[in-house]
């Protein structure tokens, strides 16, 4: 008897505990940046307070500084001077307590935010699944992950010294109406200033930026293939060609990058040079001030320390400008990436899956009969590998089990059931032991009888450590069937109810691929394996054989019984194996 399906209940929502950004918060860039402030609000407040304390903090030494001049030297007078100055002291302390606050604050919302998108994105690229690829470029997948991830986190920094910095420059005006009204009206007069200089230069870099990533996100992609291909072209003989295209590209790219720096580059200038022109305009005023006696000199000294710490806010208001310019880029990929459906949308009226039955593929006629080893040929490969993403469900479908559709299942109870085993299939870093157990844990006997099943023992017998030996990411210091071996024990080690294999053994040789054919419909006895292939090694161990000509339709029977009845059939395998058609 197969083993039924069962149903498996699979946890919904985000298991650390952080929700997903929902329709609304992806509708523009700045409503993602708004979701990922709003995230984590109570540490946002916290930010601007600290930053405005921060900031505020600093018009309190220009203060001081005036009354020491204007009481503290006044002969004879020791104990206000020390008074004054001991005030004076105690602000610089209090000044650097904040700045450290403010700034462990500004981090963690830096990371929270780097981290929340980190999520998203990985649990979108999760929920895509196979449509991923189809699209998005490896190259655009990878500059979202590590470029702009950083760049809209960055742009956070704004909610602490960016509205500290409009509450010291209001601070500011209303002490200096309180010395001259005059003052206060030059440095008001200073922010729309500012907003006219840099709003063009923001505005720029916002629309070449855009360009740019793009340029970026492709060349990163050509850059993954370049890398992916080299031994490859080094055989033949077309690394030259590559890289003459990526230096292209490259220059492509430097170039839109000069038009994006050369805003950006004045946005820096303007954040110090603004402030001290400013300062000296302010500076000149207040000294002719203070020469017609319309101000002390301990007010003239205050003047000219608010107008110095002045500096600070204005340079974190371009600067915050530039960040949430090129976060709202930034944050535009991002969005991109959030909004994508699947080829397939899921209801929330899903079936759960049914108790073992038929698999029929009605686009191919394919009809798979649960509990048995079931080899697929076609005259067209790739048609026979289409048969098994829509069984997989990996695509658009009308595949059904026990004659419901697999398509009106639930998602996670049919993943949980089926594995799609395919060449591409990425191998992260890690032991042997830990890549092919995968997400399940370990277990060492579970893991040798994986390994034992793929014909995997001379791989890792030959690795120092064995099972504990150190694998890169990709496992590139083995051979192509050796690392095919290791996929092979890692479907195997998860042991799903229903195994569709796409051509699991192309890359060893034929003793070898014996050996899995025959380790593979033991160790599977009893549960459905589907397996992609022309190899008469494995369609004679097969219980059944599915052939799929060019034309007409699908014919199944054993390897012997189709070998006898069907001359595509025989043909195509007698190619496969080097023999003449008919001996």
């Amino acid at each position: 008897m197969p083993v039924p399906w069962g149903v498996v209940h699979m946890p919904r929502g985000s298991p650390d505990g952080h929700t997903a950004p929902r329709e609304n918060d992806l509708r523009s860039p700045a409503a993602f940046l708004i979701w990922l402030a709003r995230s984590q609000w109570p540490r946002i407040l916290r930010g601007m307070a600290l930053g405005s304390a921060w900031m505020v903090a600093l018009v309190s030494p220009p203060y001081l500084l005036s009354r020491v001049i204007d009481d503290g030297l006044v002969p004879g007078d020791t104990t206000a001077l020390l008074s004054w100055a001991g005030a004076l002291v105690g602000v610089g302390f209090l000044v650097a307590a904040l700045g450290i606050a403010r700034h462990r604050t500004m981090t963690r919302i830096r990371m929270d935010a780097s981290f929340r998108t980190v999520r998203a994105t990985v649990r979108q690229c999760a929920r895509l699944g196979a449509s991923l690829r189809r699209r998005l470029d490896t190259g655009e997948i990878t500059t979202v992950g590590i470029a702009d991830v950083q760049v809209v986190s960055q742009a956070m920094t704004v909610t602490g010294p960016g509205f500290g910095a409009v509450v010291a420059y209001v601070v500011v005006a209303v002490v200096l109406v309180a010395i001259s009204p005059l003052l206060a009206v030059v440095v008001l007069a200073g922010v729309p200033l500012l907003a006219i200089t840099i709003g063009p230069l923001l505005r720029r870099i916002e629309r070449t930026a855009g360009g740019y990533r793009g340029i970026q996100g492709g060349l990163t992609h050509r850059l993954v293939d370049l890398l992916a291909g080299l031994p490859v072209l080094n055989g033949l003989g077309g690394k030259g060609f590559h890289q003459e295209r990526y230096e292209r590209q490259s220059q492509r790219l430097v170039a839109v990058g000069y038009q994006v720096g050369g805003p950006t580059s004045w946005v820096g200038a303007l954040a110090t040079g603004l402030p001290a022109l400013a300062l000296a305009a302010v500076t000149w005023l207040a000294a002719r001030t203070a020469a017609q006696g319309g101000i002390t000199v301990g007010e003239l000294a205050a003047v000219y320390g608010y107008l110095a710490m002045l500096a600070v806010p204005v340079s974190a208001l371009i600067e915050g400008a530039g960040d949430i310019a090129r976060g709202l880029v930034s944050a535009d990929r991002v969005v991109r990436l959030l909004r994508l459906e699947p080829d397939r949308r899921d209801g929330p009226d899903a079936l759960a899956v049914p108790d073992a039955g038929p698999v029929l593929d009605p686009t191919s006629g394919v009809e798979i009969e649960p509990g048995q080893l079931t080899a697929l040929v076609g005259a067209d490969p790739a048609a026979a590998a289409a048969v098994v993403d829509r069984l997989g469900r990996l695509c658009e479908t009308d595949a059904t089990v026990a004659g419901v559709r697999i398509d009106a299942l639930e998602p996670a109870g049919w993943r949980e059931r089926v594995v799609v085993a395919d060449n591409d299939a990425a191998l992260f870093a890690g032991t042997v032991g830990e890549i092919v157990a995968g997400r399940f844990p370990i277990e060492q006997e579970r893991v040798r009888a994986a390994v034992h099943t793929a014909a995997a023992d001379d791989v890792v017998g030959a690795l120092p450590g064995g099972l504990e030996a150190q694998l890169n990411g990709g496992a590139t210091t083995l051979s192509g069937g050796q690392r095919q071996r290791l996929r092979l024990a890692r479907v195997v080690y998860a042991d799903p109810q229903v195994l569709l294999a796409v051509e699991p053994t192309s890359a060893v040789d034929a003793i070898t691929e014996a050996t899995i054919a025959e380790r593979l419909r033991v160790y599977r006895s009893g549960r459905t394996t589907v397996v992609v292939t022309s190899s008469p090694l494995i369609l004679d161990r097969a219980d059944r054989v599915v052939f799929l000509p060019e034309r007409g339709p699908a014919a199944s029977g054993t390897h012997s019984e189709l070998s006898a009845r069907e001359p595509a059939y025989r043909e195509l395998v007698g190619r496969r194996s080097g023999t003449e058609p008919g001996t």
